[in-house]
């Protein structure tokens, strides 16, 4: 699978260049789906931001990029349907378009509906995260950001081997300061990249390269 891990999604024509990279084919030609499924477990979340990630065509939302077509697959369904019936529409994607909210929660119900024993058959399918949906790939999240009650640890997926803090310097999240994050990676055990909503992390293959037209740094536990 290749990786586009963003903070606040496509937000500049650096990281927009950086998507169309990874893509198979042109935008206009690729069937997308989003996954909104992290909001449900994160406070500041609801229906009504899950709408707006859905329904918003601005490129930051990523929904709105021009995508041949956009599905929903919300990942707290799956496991009461059938694999054969859901199976096919990731197989059909040419890319994922996974929201944020926290990340503890979209690891739970990624194992829980299959779709992470999935990942590894999807070699050309594009994982395009915002925010959580960036940070479920990593080893671990950090106890400040885990919003879940049911959260058992801060652990998630580890498909990177990094770990990452997002929204830096955002002034929704006073505590996301470069203090702060410097703070959160005394108590993280991997490599770590502080990001701000201008920058993404682009994986593919073991390779990692950061797209930045904002401020970020690489942080060492």
């Amino acid at each position: 699978m290749k990786l586009l891990l963003t903070s606040g999604g496509v937000t500049n024509p650096s990281i927009h260049g950086a998507l169309v990279g990874l893509l198979p084919k042109p935008i206009a030609e690729c069937r997308a789906l989003c996954i909104p499924t992290a909001q449900w477990g994160h406070p500041m979340c609801g229906p009504g931001s899950v709408r707006r990630f859905i329904t918003d065509q601005t490129p930051a939302t990523m929904c709105g990029l021009g995508w041949k077509s956009v599905g929903v697959l919300e990942l707290t369904a799956l496991p009461g349907i059938s694999r054969e019936r859901w199976l096919p529409w990731v197989q059909g994607a040419d890319v994922l378009l996974v929201d944020g909210g926290d990340a503890t929660f979209l690891c739970h119900w990624m194992r829980e509906s299959g779709l992470a024993a999935l990942l590894p058959s999807l070699p050309e399918t594009v994982w395009v995260g915002v925010s959580a949906g960036s940070m479920v790939m990593t080893p671990r999240i950090g106890g400040y950001f885990v919003e879940w009650p049911a959260a058992p640890d801060d652990r998630t997926l580890g498909v990177v081997d990094f770990s990452i803090f997002p929204h830096l310097n955002h002034e929704m999240f006073p505590g996301n300061s470069m203090a702060g994050a410097e703070r959160w990676a005394a108590s993280m055990t991997a490599p770590c990249y502080a990001i701000d909503d201008q920058t993404a992390i682009r994986v593919v293959g073991g390779a990692v390269e950061v797209v930045s037209e904002g401020q970020w740094k690489q942080l060492t536990p």
